[in-house]
C-alpha cells in the first residue's frame, strides 16, 4: 500500500471508533481481518497514523479547524512528520486511494495555523474536562506534561535476573536497538518508533521464549523496586492482575520467601500461570477467591495494591482512551481505590508496609488517596520518600516529582505515568 492508501484505511479506523465507540485495539485487529491483503508493514504504518491521531487529537483539530477522522488523520501525519501540506498533497495527487486532497480553504487554514503557536490546549492535547485535573496535579508545568504523553512511546522490558544478566539480553536484542534504561536496573529500551516504521516483535524471540525477559514499562519496573519486596519476605500481591508486578517481585526475591498473588477479577490472573512458568518463578500462590485469604491477616511484610484507576499516566500507548474517559469513571475509580487500600491494610503485619500504586497522573487518585488513607488509618505512617528514592536509584541525576508520594510520568522520568506510595504499620520491633 502507497501513503494514501494507509492513510485512507487510518480514517476508517477512525470512524468505526468513533462511530461504535470500541477501543481502537479492536478496531485495528478488524480492519485487518477484512483487508487480508495488508501486509505487516501496512498494518503497522496504519496504527502509527490512528494512533498519532488519537494522541494529538486536539492539536490536528486546531490546525484544521475541523474535527472529524479525516482532518484528526491528515492532521496527526503533518504534525508528527512535519511535512507541509503542499507536500502531503503531492504525495498522494495519484493515489486513486487516498483520501481527498487537501481544498484551497484547508491549504489556507493549514498555513496560517502552522506559523502560529500551538495554543495550550491544543498542545497538551488533554481533554478540555482533564485540563483542570492535569493544572491541579503539575501546576505551571501541565502543558508540557500534557504535551509528553501525547508522544509515541518507546518499548521498554525487565530482564528476568532470575535467569539471566542484562548484559546477555542486552546483546540478543542489540539488532532491535535496545538499550540500557535511564533508571530501572534491569531494564531495556527500545526507542520510540519513528515515521511509520514498528517496533520488533520482541516476544517472538527465543530469549523471551526462554524466559529470560518480559515486555514492562520502565516506570512499572521502578515502582516495583521501590516496593522493594526482599528474599524471605511475606509478600502479597493483592491486585496481581496478568502478573508483571508478581514476576517482578518474585526476581527480586531470588525465588525465596513468599508471593500470595490475588486479584478479585479472576478472568485477570488466567495468563499468570504461564508467566509465571516461563519465567521460572516458584515462591508464587496464586488465589482466586478472597476467603483463602482470611489466614494471611495481619501476616504480611509487604502488600501491593496496584489499583484500578483511570490509566492516565498509559496515554501514550492508549490515546484514545483519554477521549473516552469521564468524569464519573474517575469517581468510580476513587471509590473503587479506597475501597481496595482498607481491605489490604489488615493484612499488612505490625512493621509491615503498604505500597499503593496506580498508573495515573491525576493526584485525585494518586496523592489525595494517600492522604485520605493515612487520615482514617492511624495505625499506618507515611514513608520518606526522599530517602527512599535515594537509597534504590543513587546515582539517578534527573528524578521524579517527589511530595506526598513519587510521581513519574514521561517528562520527567521519561516512562509513562505512575504513582508510589508507602505506609509503615506501627506496631514493629
Amino acid at each position: 500500500m502507497r501513503l494514501g492508501g494507509r492513510l485512507a484505511a487510518a480514517i476508517e479506523i477512525l470512524q468505526d471508533i468513533e462511530t461504535r465507540h470500541r477501543p481502537a485495539a479492536d478496531a485495528m485487529r478488524d480492519w485487518g481481518l477484512s483487508h487480508r491483503f495488508a501486509g505487516a508493514g501496512d498494518r503497522a504504518a496504519i496504527g502509527n497514523f490512528a494512533y498519532d491521531a488519537l494522541r494529538r487529537r486536539r492539536a490536528a483539530a486546531w490546525i484544521f479547524d475541523a474535527d472529524t477522522p479525516r482532518t484528526l488523520v491528515l492532521g496527526g501525519y503533518l504534525l508528527e512528520n512535519g511535512v507541509p501540506p503542499a507536500e502531503l498533497n503531492h504525495a498522494i495527487a495519484d493515489d486513486r486511494f487516498a483520501p481527498p486532497m487537501l481544498t484551497e480553504a484547508e491549504l489556507d487554514t493549514l498555513h496560517r495555523r502552522l506559523a502560529e503557536e500551538l495554543p495550550p490546549s491544543a498542545r497538551a492535547n488533554t481533554p478540555e474536562w482533564c485540563e483542570e485535573l492535569m493544572e491541579k496535579a503539575f501546576g505551571p508545568g501541565w502543558v508540557d506534561e500534557g504535551a509528553a504523553l501525547a508522544s509515541r512511546p518507546p518499548l521498554d522490558v525487565r530482564v528476568n535476573r532470575l535467569k539471566v544478566s542484562r548484559d546477555k539480553v542486552l546483546a540478543s536484542l542489540v539488532r532491535a536497538g535496545a538499550e540500557p534504561a535511564r533508571i530501572a536496573p534491569f531494564g531495556l529500551r527500545i526507542a520510540p518508533i519513528a515515521g511509520d516504521g514498528r517496533h520488533p516483535n520482541v516476544q517472538a524471540e527465543p530469549a523471551f521464549q526462554r524466559g529470560w525477559f518480559e515486555v514492562q514499562d520502565e516506570g512499572s519496573q521502578i515502582v516495583a523496586e521501590l516496593a522493594g519486596a526482599a528474599p524471605g519476605n511475606q509478600v502479597l500481591d493483592f491486585c496481581a492482575g496478568a502478573g508483571g508486578k508478581t514476576l517482578a517481585f518474585s526476581a527480586m526475591m531470588d525465588n525465596r520467601g513468599q508471593i500470595h498473588a490475588y486479584d478479585a477479577d479472576r478472568q485477570r490472573l488466567a495468563p499468570i500461570f504461564d508467566r509465571l512458568k516461563r519465567a521460572g518463578c516458584r515462591n508464587v500462590q496464586v488465589i482466586a477467591e478472597e476467603p483463602q485469604l482470611k489466614r494471611l491477616e495481619n501476616q504480611m511484610d509487604l502488600v501491593v495494591v496496584d489499583a484500578p484507576c483511570t490509566g492516565s499516566g498509559t496515554w501514550r500507548r492508549r490515546p484514545d482512551a483519554k477521549w473516552r474517559l469521564t468524569a464519573q469513571q474517575l469517581e468510580a475509580r476513587r471509590a473503587e481505590q479506597s475501597a481496595i487500600l482498607d481491605a489490604a491494610g489488615k493484612y499488612v503485619r505490625p512493621g509491615g508496609r503498604l505500597a499503593y500504586i496506580t498508573c495515573s497522573i491525576f493526584e485525585e487518585e494518586n496523592g489525595g488517596q494517600a492522604t485520605a488513607f493515612l487520615a482514617r488509618s492511624p495505625e499506618f505512617r507515611a514513608g520518606d520518600y526522599g530517602n527512599l528514592w535515594r537509597s534504590r536509584f543513587p546515582a539517578v541525576e534527573k528524578g521524579p516529582r517527589i511530595g506526598n508520594g513519587i510521581t513519574l510520568t514521561p517528562a520527567t522520568t521519561g516512562t509513562d505515568g505512575f504513582y508510589f506510595a508507602c505506609f509503615e504499620r506501627r506496631g514493629g520491633a
